[in-house]
Order: structure tokens, then C-alpha cells, then sequence
């Protein structure tokens, strides 16, 4: 089937809001390549459960494509009509599985010497996107900020070294309730500049009390999922036949309900952190690793106002097996290795906040937790030098937004 075949009949099986878009816009979807469409559709069909900021994307995007004429169709997209698509591609239920469409195709256009042809078409077409329907200016200037380094009495090397080039060193912060002044911090911009999962905090541990303004993704508070879906998993991969790509479609097609969660829940949320868990690799084990994941993927997808990431320490990495079958009652904690991790991982949320808009504008800080070492990252302050000021995180910060 190509696109020009569409019927809104195809489409029953999409979530509602999903369906309603697809129907304003399904003369312009018939017009498109088939090189093309999936793509699109593979982010259409979970529509109901995106951030706002995310849906607000596909419906400029497809907006935009329905106000361009024949002619216009034509020069926007003949880069992907000269992409070849076999028979057997034709054929796949590319509208009800679009993802699993877009997987094959990749293998089609490596084998076919296509790959580099369509990687220049994207970049195309996501340039005159962005030139044609910009994104909206920022309500205030992005803050990003790492809290590492839980339970380290004391360490000796460098921290920070990847970011001190960009910002000032502070070597004398006072760390007295620090990480409260830091949650003050981030529930005052919440209240000041009101946004659906526009300011979050993320801990690699157990949340600690905080505003219900924040969107709060916990590594602990998610113990119960995990659980359930490191069981799911070795049920899976002892079924005979069971592969890597067959775990990864199984994966792929987990809901919420399947793993326990509440039905009640925030379906948006809930959506987003069993995806965190089924597509990153070892959050469902390392803590560091799901808060640096977490902070990626809120970056990507709800391209966050402010972004609140505490570290928590990991467990000790030993083999597979053991780290799927151990219970949570006999972890050794890698205290000295997670706050290596977590510098790192700061050096990632800082990386992924400067591919959001307003990047120039942005600020971020990174603090040892109850250490007297901070590094801040802002317009406003010189980068690649150290400052003696004594400050305590609340005035920093302060510094930082201003």
C-alpha cells in the first residue's frame, strides 16, 4: 500500500487525539513519499500519551505540511521520492506499526546504498521545518543542575574537568542544607513560571519532599516496576526462539498496565518512564545510569525549563546474572565509582541542554553534594576561571539566574 491509498478507516486503531489529527490532515499524508510517512506516523500514533511541547511539534509540522500546495510538496520532499522502496516494505502494516516499519527500512537502505541519500533528505526537510515554523520564544532562560557525589566523605580528584572551561569553578560553597535551598530554588521557578512538565527533579535515589509543581522521576519510587520488568525480561529471553530483536519488539509494545502501574496514574508520565526502562540500557539496574538517562530523554522530549537531577549511589557492578537476581537487601554500594559516574552524567545534561533552544541563554550548575565545590555555567559569568566568593547554594543559584 502507498500513501495515496490512506483511508481514515485505517486509522480506528490509533488513541483518540491521535485519530482526530490524522483525519484533519490526511490529504496531506497522501501526498507524501512512503519513504517519508512512517516516520511521521511512528511519532502521530503515541500523540496522546506525549508532552505538550512534543504534540505542539507534530501538529506545527503537520499543519505546515497541509498549507503547502502540489508544487511546494514536490520541492520539499523529491529528495525522499528518489529513495527506492522494495515490495516487501510496501506491504508491511506500516500504519498500524509504523516503528517497526522505520527498524526495517534502515536495514533496507544500509543494504542498498540508500542510507547516506535519505540521512541528506532529513536533514533537509528538518531544516525547512525549523526555517518555516520556528519553535516559541522561552517564557524564562533554561536551568539545568547536577547534585553528585551522595555519600562521598571525601575525594581528591578533579571534578568537573569536561565543563570548567565553560563556567567559573566555586571552591568555597557552603554546603549546610544545601540540596533544601537547591529544591527552594527549583520550586520558586515553578510557581513563578507555571508550565505542564516544565520543571522536574529526577533522583537516582528516593525523592525527598517537594513541591507539586515538579515532575518527579525517582529511581527508587520506580523499584516496583523494575522489578516486575527484569522478570518480564527473564521469562522472555527462556522462551524458545526468544532473540535480541524479538526482546526488543517485546519491550517496545510494554504498557504501563503491563508492569503494574496504576490505570489512574498520569498516563503522559507513566508512558515516558516505561519507556526509560524498556529502551534505556542498564537503567533498570544502575541508578546512575537511569538518572542520566531520565535527564536525557526529559531534555529531548519535554525540553525542560528547569531540570533538577540528584545522583544517588549505585550498586557495585559484578556479572549479569548476579545483577538481575540480586535482591535489593545485599547491594554493595559503589560509592566512589557512582560519583565518577555522575560527573560525567553531569557533563551529558549539560551537553543535551545545549541542543534545546535558547542554549546561548541558558544556565546550569553542578555541586559536589554537602562539598564546598561548585561549578556554574551562565551568560553571565567568565568561563574557565575559579572564584574564592563564599556563598551558600541558594545565592549561587541566585548568581546564576541572574
Amino acid at each position: 500500500m502507498l500513501p495515496r491509498d490512506l483511508k481514515i478507516e485505517q486509522f480506528n486503531g490509533y488513541p483518540p487525539e491521535a485519530h482526530k489529527l490524522i483525519a484533519a490532515h490526511l490529504a496531506a499524508l497522501q501526498q507524501l513519499p512512503l519513504s517519508f510517512v512512517p516516520s511521521l506516523l511512528r511519532e502521530v500514533i503515541d500523540y496522546d500519551y506525549k508532552f505538550p511541547i512534543e504534540r505542539a511539534v507534530i501538529e506545527k509540522e503537520l499543519v505546515k505540511l497541509s498549507s503547502l500546495s502540489a508544487a511546494q510538496l514536490q520541492e520539499w520532499f523529491q529528495a525522499f521520492s528518489r529513495i527506492t522502496i522494495s515490495a516487501k516494505l510496501e506491504h508491511l502494516d506500516w500504519v498500524d506499526q509504523p516503528a517497526q516499519f522505520v527498524e526495517q527500512l534502515s536495514e533496507y537502505l544500509w543494504g542498498t546504498h540508500q542510507l547516506d541519500a535519505f540521512r541528506q533528505a532529513a536533514l533537509e526537510y528538518g531544516d525547512r521545518l525549523r526555517t518555516a515554523a520556528p519553535a516559541d520564544p522561552l517564557p524564562v532562560r533554561r536551568l539545568g543542575i547536577a547534585v553528585i557525589g551522595q555519600g562521598v566523605e571525601s575525594y581528591d580528584a578533579p571534578l568537573f574537568r569536561n565543563l570548567r572551561e565553560h563556567g567559573t569553578y566555586f571552591g568555597r560553597v557552603k554546603p549546610e542544607k544545601g540540596f533544601d535551598q537547591v529544591l527552594d530554588a527549583v520550586a520558586a521557578r515553578a510557581k513563578a513560571h507555571p508550565m505542564p512538565y516544565g520543571h522536574w527533579y529526577v533522583d537516582g535515589g528516593q525523592a525527598v519532599d517537594h513541591s507539586p509543581l515538579l515532575t518527579c522521576v525517582s529511581y527508587q519510587g520506580l523499584e516496583p516496576v523494575r522489578a516486575a520488568l527484569l522478570r518480564n525480561i527473564q521469562t522472555e529471553v527462556e522462551r524458545p526462539g526468544m532473540g535480541p530483536e524479538q526482546l526488543r519488539t517485546h519491550l517496545a509494545q510494554m504498557s504501563p498496565s503491563d508492569l503494574g502501574m496504576d490505570k489512574n496514574g498520569d498516563a503522559v508520565l507513566d508512558r515516558f518512564q516505561i519507556k526509560l526502562l524498556t529502551e534505556g540500557s542498564g537503567t533498570q539496574i544502575f541508578s546512575t545510569t537511569f538518572a542520566q538517562w531520565t535527564a536525557r530523554e526529559a531534555l529531548r522530549r519535554a525540553q525542560t525549563l528547569t531540570l533538577l537531577v540528584r545522583f544517588a549511589p549505585r550498586q557495585r557492578q559484578r556479572p549479569m546474572n548476579e545483577l538481575l537476581s540480586s535482591s535489593n537487601s545485599n547491594l554493595e554500594l559503589d560509592y566512589a565509582g557512582s560519583l565518577i559516574d555522575a560527573d560525567m552524567g553531569s557533563y551529558y545534561h549539560w551537553l543535551n541542554q545545549q541542543r534545546l533552544p535558547g542554549a546561548d541563554q541558558a544556565s546550569f550548575l553542578v555541586w559536589f553534594e554537602g562539598h564546598s565545590q561548585a561549578l556554574a555555567i551562565s551568560p553571565t559569568l567568565p568561563r574557565g576561571t575559579e572564584s574564592n566568593s563564599a556563598m551558600n547554594l541558594g545565592d549561587l543559584l541566585s548568581l546564576v539566574t541572574t
